[in-house]
């Protein structure tokens, strides 16, 4: 059976794998390279050497967008797996309505980025008036408008992985921890928190790179405004692209940028916490 397998294996991952190649690793290998070029359109790239990349740290919206979504970022991971876990912690007791409750704390999950910054946009303005107040008024309001909607949109979905890593703790390291006289505090922060160790890296990781990759919610929420102020990072990749002609290749070398950002912050954070549960 295993030499049948390791037979047919390219077979069935030659599909995958041109798909993967079509799909994500061409289009990344063209997108450096316009980055490097001035363009409307592939056929007429010309190579310019570096100057896109010299214009992007030129740019004061994207040096804004970039530590305005740093903010977001970190503002939004911190308060979403607070509250995930705080949740995932209370829908494990043994209460009427627990599996009610998890349907309804995952189900804004389930709707569009669009949709909800809609939603969220008529709601908080609706709020805002009776203060003759909008979320484009200034830039903070839009930005606790954006972490409001994504907490009410991913702290459902971090719940569920809290909770899966709250129902693998074996029963009997908390009763051990009971009988040796522990508080809720102590096996809290001595047993359930140690043994979530995965799941709270997982989360960490998710909320991260959902942070900085927001577009939708930002385009429908405040559109960047007032002044492009609001805008996130993917945001400002978008307007500099399509909005702004001939810095078709700059907002390309801001995409790569953006690329190496995340994919930094994600192998980072990978690193601490793997370095951390083998020293533990």
């Amino acid at each position: 059976m295993e030499k049948a397998i390791k037979r047919y294996l390219p077979i069935f991952v030659l599909p995958t794998l041109i798909a993967f190649t079509v799909g994500f690793i061409a289009p990344f290998i063209v997108g450096i390279y316009l980055s490097f070029c001035k363009f409307t359109t592939i056929t007429d790239a010309q190579v310019i050497g570096f100057s896109n990349y010299a214009k992007v740290f030129q740019d004061d919206t994207f040096v804004h967008s970039l530590w305005y979504t740093t903010l977001f970022t970190i503002v939004t991971m911190v308060l979403i797996n607070f509250l995930a876990f705080v949740v995932a912690l209370a829908l494990t007791k043994k209460i009427k309505g627990t599996y009610l409750f998890r349907t309804i704390f995952f189900m804004p999950n389930l709707i569009g980025g669009i949709v909800l910054g809609y939603i969220w946009s008529l709601l908080l303005n609706g709020i805002l008036a009776y203060w003759s107040k909008t979320l484009t008024y200034n830039s903070t309001y839009g930005f606790w408008g954006m972490v409001i909607l994504l907490l009410w949109q991913q702290i459902g979905y971090m719940m569920i992985i809290y909770i899966a890593g709250i129902q693998n703790i074996p029963g009997e390291l908390i009763e051990a921890a009971k009988i040796d006289g522990a508080t809720k505090w102590q096996q809290l922060r001595y047993v359930t928190l140690p043994m979530l160790r995965s799941s709270i890296t997982v989360c960490t990781f998710l909320t991260l790179t959902n942070g900085f990759k927001m577009f939708d919610q930002n385009l429908a929420l405040t559109n960047g405004e007032p002044s492009e102020k609001s805008e996130l990072l993917a945001m400002n990749i978008y307007t500099t692209f399509y909005g702004r002609p001939g810095w078709e290749g700059v907002g390309q070398a801001k995409a790569v940028i953006f690329f190496l950002i995340v994919g930094a912050v994600a192998l980072t954070q990978n690193y601490l916490s793997r370095r951390k549960e083998v020293q533990q």
